[in-house]
């Protein structure tokens, strides 16, 4: 018998038909599920890859200003207790694939027994003695090379406050009306290569900074900002990081500005895009590399 004459037999059993499925509610546990791993895979990718970060003080200007918002990679020095978005562990020696950060990179990095986390400069690495003589760095007794380079102007605004006991008698206005912090750049060039604009206003008490060997296993971190970064020149009584810090306690590099706000933004979203700094976008935070000596 042919499959259509089969199909059509009377005394064949009839073919039941599909059942159709009832709708149903939302699956909330399928819905809680979905989104505990979505933070678990941006977790992860916050602690072991790069994270966005937000510059809230003046420490690395003129590189960086408040209001900056970039990427710190997470794997160029490995994983250590710090590496986790959230910093809950407490101190653990060693670093997981550790490698030691470069002089000049800048990172991020927690003051010994604090889980806030600073943006720096890397000047000293194990081993180096450092001193500091009239806003002059000396690695083993060498004068790392410091150049006068004029003054810039940096736009004044909401993050951008260019305020007098801090920058005294450098707030001035522009050809264009608008108000600019003037403020004396030197460029320095460290051994290996690595260069990089500073800001220096004149005499503070971190211009002199008395010799310290750097322990194995330590860096030695400034801002760029001399006059106005609580380094590892001040103890962490004065927020400061308190002398050479251990690798451990670095979190990461900083890459590139993603973007950045000058502080006048308000609920209104159509302050937001006015708000903008469009120059910073793509800034690249890597040193400059010169010929070391």
């Amino acid at each position: 018998m042919a499959a259509e004459d089969l199909a059509l037999d009377p005394k064949s059993e009839p073919v039941a038909a599909p059942e159709k499925r009832s709708a149903s509610g939302t699956d909330w546990w399928g819905e809680v599920k979905g989104i505990f791993w979505l933070i678990l895979a941006v977790l992860g990718f916050h602690s072991l890859i790069a994270k966005p970060f937000y510059i809230p003080s003046e420490s690395m200007m003129p590189g960086l200003l408040v209001g900056d918002r970039l990427v710190v990679t997470k794997y160029p020095y490995g994983y250590s207790f710090i590496s986790p978005t959230f910093h809950l562990l407490p101190f653990i020696s060693g670093r997981l694939f550790g490698s030691m950060p470069e002089r000049g990179d800048v990172v991020i990095v927690s003051p010994p027994g604090s889980r806030t986390d600073y943006i720096k400069r890397v000047i000293g690495l194990p081993g180096d003695v450092l001193e500091v003589r009239g806003g002059t760095i000396f690695l083993n007794d060498v004068a790392v090379e410091r150049q006068a380079a004029g003054h810039r102007l940096i736009p004044v605004d909401a993050n951008t406050r260019c305020e007098a006991m801090h920058y005294p008698d450098a707030l001035v206005s522009g050809e264009d009306g608008a108000h600019y912090c003037r403020v004396a750049i030197f460029r320095e060039t460290l051994p290996n290569g690595a260069s990089y604009d500073t800001i220096d206003m004149g005499y503070t008490r971190g211009d002199n900074f008395a010799p310290v060997e750097i322990p194995d296993g330590h860096v030695f971190l400034m801002g760029d900002n001399r006059d106005n970064s609580a380094d590892s020149r001040f103890g962490v009584e004065e927020n400061g990081l308190g002398g050479p810090v251990p690798w451990e306690n670095i979190g990461g590099r900083a890459e590139f500005v993603t973007f950045s706000l000058d502080g006048s933004a308000t609920l209104n979203p159509l302050t937001w895009w006015q708000s903008l700094r469009p120059s910073r976008t793509g800034a690249s935070l890597h040193p400059d590399r010169a010929d070391a000596e």
